[in-house]
């Protein structure tokens, strides 16, 4: 069973300091990676911190495939394609992601990696195993870490750099209306502001979709369905709808945002079906923890926004998921109702 801690470290400001002098003392080239099918604060992690290295002269590659909605902010050839062979004298800066969890560390080969590692994230799953370590679950997102780093790693701050991390923050913050916005996220983000991100320009690109997404948004809203009481709501997608739509698995992601605003629902569940094998992509309100029900199907992430993957047919995979949503809703109404859960 995956271990889960939310909590952030005591000594969180040592931990900023650790990170950056081992990125600054490292002689040869680093690798920036971040999770499989990247959001906005993975991509806007990784493109912080690789501008930052660049601008302070180091060697850096950062393999990573992007979905279509999010190819709007690198620059050409900023990003490379996955590494089959580890650069000789390299570190790993895995960012976003556990980096023992080598199934979803993407853009090269973890498990077949003998050289230091920095690991920058803010799962609560995270096992916090890396030569230098910073992992923050109470930050909303990674690129609010990222800031903290570039300060300590004393780069000039430029549009560049804040652009991404702005795209990080208003990612993982829902805009700044989740939770987990905090007085300090609003304050970075203010800071970002200042140092010339443009909020306007992110927006505009981020709320452009294409003539296919919303073809398959049609397909998608047929498969709707309310369970649990109207506790939970439902969506799924498979290859059959794609194709329909003419549309991609890279399309089908922001979706579980729009169930989320389905009235009356604590979870939003949008399930991509792949035959024998599917994954769940969960978002949470209301005390009700989609970080308890991905752990329970073996996989992880944050309170409010987590996932899995079961490798089994639909039938079966939907079946697990309706058990650990019966108990996380058995919790949830333990806890509202005083006593202890069990």
């Amino acid at each position: 069973m995956t271990q889960t801690d939310n909590q952030g470290p005591a000594d969180y400001a040592a931990q900023v300091q650790q990170v950056a002098q081992t990125l600054l003392n490292h002689p040869g080239p680093i690798v920036v990676l971040a999770h499989e099918n990247p959001d906005g604060d993975a991509l806007g992690s990784v493109l912080g911190l690789t501008r930052a290295l660049r601008q302070l002269g180091r060697e850096v590659y950062a393999p990573m495939t992007l979905p279509r909605y999010l190819q709007f902010l690198p620059e050409p050839a900023e990003l490379c394609a996955r590494l089959e062979a580890w650069p000789a004298g390299a570190l790993a800066a895995v960012l976003d992601v556990d980096n023992n969890d080598h199934t979803r560390v993407a853009g090269a080969d973890m498990a077949g990696f003998s050289g230091p590692v920095v690991n920058i994230d803010h799962h609560g799953t995270n096992q916090r195993q890396a030569d230098a370590l910073l992992v923050d679950p109470s930050q909303p997102a990674t690129a609010q870490i990222m800031v903290d780093v570039l300060d300590a790693l004393g780069i000039q701050w430029t549009e560049a750099l804040a652009t991404p991390l702005l795209l990080g923050l208003i990612t993982d913050t829902g805009s700044f209306q989740f939770s987990s916005t905090t007085p300090q996220t609003l304050r970075t983000g203010a800071r970002l502001l200042e140092y010339g991100a443009r909020l306007n320009w992110l927006n505009e690109q981020r709320m452009q979709n294409s003539p296919t997404y919303y073809t398959l948004l049609r397909e998608v809203l047929n498969t709707m369905e309310f369970a649990h009481g109207g506790q939970v709501v439902l969506a799924h997608v498979d290859d059959a709808m794609l194709e329909r739509a003419g549309a991609s698995w890279d399309e089908v992601d922001p979706y579980v945002g729009m169930l989320r605003n389905a009235e009356g629902a604590l979870l939003a569940v949008l399930i991509k079906d792949y035959g024998e094998r599917v994954k769940f992509s969960l978002r949470s309100r209301g005390g009700l923890s989609a970080q308890n029900i991905a752990v329970a199907l073996g996989g992880g992430g944050h309170v409010p926004a987590a996932g899995a993957t079961v490798e089994a047919p639909y039938a079966q995979a939907r079946a697990q998921l309706d058990a650990a949503v019966a108990a996380e809703l058995e919790r949830l109404g333990s806890d509202e109702s005083g006593a202890q859960p069990q």
